[in-house]
């Protein structure tokens, strides 16, 4: 898990992003495509086309670190591209991280039975 401190603010990047992309390409986006400062310690969220992976680009101060989750069933909730950039709450986010709808914290999806 991330260790977030308080006051980190967290930017989603609307719409869908090359999930092959690394470090630096995220990094790049960051910089040129929601001009923000990807070394400033907020955190930078990226969903792929189908909606089922996300990345989070993170620096600490001492180095760059890239996460990555996949969901086994259902798509991560995504504001739409037309918003922008969209900032939200450590909170929100580990909601997001658990498959939870974020803008209404409900479980969108709970396996009854392994296998």
């Amino acid at each position: 898990m991330i260790p977030i401190r308080s006051g980190v603010r967290v930017w989603i990047a609307t719409g869908h992003t090359d999930m092959r992309r690394g470090m630096n390409g995220l990094a790049l986006q960051v910089q040129e495509g929601l001009k923000r400062d990807s070394h400033a310690g907020d955190l930078f969220v990226f969903r792929g086309r189908r909606g089922d992976l996300i990345k989070i680009l993170w620096h600490d101060g001492l180095g760059m670190s890239l996460y990555a989750k996949r969901l086994e069933r259902g798509r991560f909730i995504w504001p739409s591209p037309a918003d922008g950039v969209v900032a939200i709450t450590a909170a929100q986010l580990g909601y997001m991280l658990e498959g939870i709808d974020w803008r209404n914290p409900l479980h969108s999806w709970r396996p009854h039975a392994v296998g």
